[in-house]
């Protein structure tokens, strides 16, 4: 049985890998500091769960000394894109995921799969849709933090043999997405129309994005463990930009939601409009998206609303 260790597995992304894996027949390692991932997650998944940083290495080499995973999923971060503390995103980011990458170079780890971000890698586009030959020119700290470690990954490929898929993800949104973040747009939209709350968007609403459902997102990384994938890097994404308007229209007609948006001042330093090729992972992987936004939103209403209920909040 092959062993596979997340980090980050305790999140939004992780905790739907690790639940698809197990039903994979894996056996799963989490490790997650819970700062933003829940142990609600999994706690009813049959993994292995350690709460630990990643900015530790003394925990990191304990952990990957005992578990010996054959593959490793490296999704811990700091991931408030708005937050601008350089010091922090690189003290996680880059030190932190070196620490991982230490690791499994020491315990003779197969493959590292590492969840990178398109849209802040690319910064504003010179065309769209963004493929992986498009300039790299982050323009906020965790984009510059994002991007440098994918130099290590290279680095460590190259000198030690140590395979990896470097993914840059576009937005990806559905069940177990946090409402109550700062970032994904859908699942804050739905919570907020939900209890009839008033919706606030940021500028015009019509800057664009490339939203995938988090199904998508797990098919492509558990392909991404296929020795026949070459080391690389791999925009995920539909091809296509959706506006923050029409994610409001969809989700407000889908719920009878009868209020009018509140607008306000754009947020400084955002990609105005931004979405990925994905035709060189679809090529080698057979992968292609297949939820579309209104599926998936749907899907997400169902799951933030029987959340709520749960939680007594509806």
């Amino acid at each position: 049985m092959k062993k596979v260790l997340i980090t980050g597995g305790a999140g939004f992304i992780g905790s739907n890998l690790t639940e698809r894996l197990i039903k994979d027949g894996y056996k799963v390692v989490v490790v997650d500091n819970l700062s933003t991932g829940k142990y609600s997650n999994i706690h009813n998944l049959s993994c292995i769960f350690y709460e630990a940083d990643i900015n530790s290495k003394n925990k990191m080499d304990i952990i990957f000394k005992t578990e010996r995973p054959d593959y490793v999923y490296h999704f811990a971060a700091q991931n408030n894109a708005r937050e601008e503390d350089c010091v922090k995103d690189a003290q996680t980011n880059i030190i932190g995921g070196l620490n991982i990458l230490e690791a499994c170079k020491n315990f003779s780890v197969k493959r590292i799969i590492y969840a990178g971000s398109g849209g802040t890698a690319y910064g504003n586009p010179i065309y769209l849709p963004c493929d992986e030959m498009h300039p790299v020119n982050p323009i906020s700290p965790y984009g510059i933090s994002k991007h440098s470690f994918e130099h290590y990954l290279k680095y460590y490929y190259e000198k030690y043999g140590l395979e990896y898929v470097n993914f840059r993800f576009p937005n990806v949104y559905g069940e177990k997405q946090n409402p109550n973040a700062e970032a994904g747009v859908i699942a804050i939209f739905i919570k907020k129309m939900l209890k009839n709350e008033d919706v606030t968007i940021f500028g015009s609403g019509e800057q664009e994005r490339d939203f995938l459902h988090i199904s998508d997102i797990v098919e492509a990384n558990v392909l991404a463990m296929d020795s026949h994938i070459p080391s690389g890097i791999y925009n995920l994404g539909s091809g296509q930009g959706l506006s923050v308007n029409l994610i409001y229209t969809i989700i407000k007609e889908h719920l009878g939601y009868n209020k009018n948006p509140i607008r306000t001042d754009p947020i400084l330093e955002e990609v105005y409009k931004t979405y990925l090729s994905a035709q060189k992972f679809e090529q080698w992987a057979w992968w292609k998206p297949k939820v579309s936004i209104y599926e998936g939103i749907s899907k997400t209403i169902e799951y933030i609303r029987n959340e709520m209920k749960e939680s007594r909040e509806l």
